[in-house]
């Protein structure tokens, strides 16, 4: 087995979604293992009420592995993944329509430097945007992948496993 893989679901959606689906399956057949935390309880709480109970939530997934993950994570899934590297090492950030901020929440969007990190955003997002997200991206010159799409990136599910798959081969020729 290659590692663990954390895969974060966005707001109003979960572990079944489309996207963590597809990732999961791939990460799979390339030999990581793979789980998706249930965060539809912590959403009921708002977006918000949502942040600290899903950052407990993952902070405990990936407290259960002796070695670093890799976390992915699409929207707010993106943004706790950032904020959780901030004080758990992980092995890297795959991170899809990240959003900057979260409106009520004084934390905005950061996360570990040095960690290999990949950044897949839509053109066409108008719930986080692509601009916000830019200071961040800069300040550590982290890759980004910007795709003709909106902030659900469904039509480019393809694209960004493709992706994904390149980003995990990396990480596994690093180790």
């Amino acid at each position: 087995m290659r590692g663990h893989i954390l895969l974060s679901h966005g707001s109003d959606s979960g572990p079944d979604a489309t996207k963590v689906s597809a990732l999961a399956a791939l990460a799979e057949s390339l030999g990581w293992s793979t789980e998706r935390p249930d965060y539809r309880q912590d959403d009921l709480n708002g977006h918000a009420g949502s942040v600290q109970p899903r950052l407990e939530r993952l902070r405990a997934a990936m407290d259960a592995h002796k070695a670093p993950v890799v976390l992915v994570g699409s929207s707010m899934g993106a943004f706790v993944s950032g904020l959780a590297s901030l004080d758990r090492p992980v092995a890297g950030l795959f991170l899809l329509a990240t959003p900057s901020a979260i409106p009520g929440v004084s934390q905005a969007f950061d996360l570990r430097a040095g960690v290999p990190t990949v950044f897949i955003h839509g053109w066409r997002d108008d719930i986080c945007p692509l601009d916000a997200l830019y200071p961040v991206i800069r300040r550590q010159r982290l890759p980004l992948l910007t795709l003709d799409d909106d902030h659900r990136l469904s039509d480019s599910v393809d694209h960004i496993a493709s992706e994904f798959r390149f980003f995990l081969e990396k990480l596994a020729v690093a180790a």
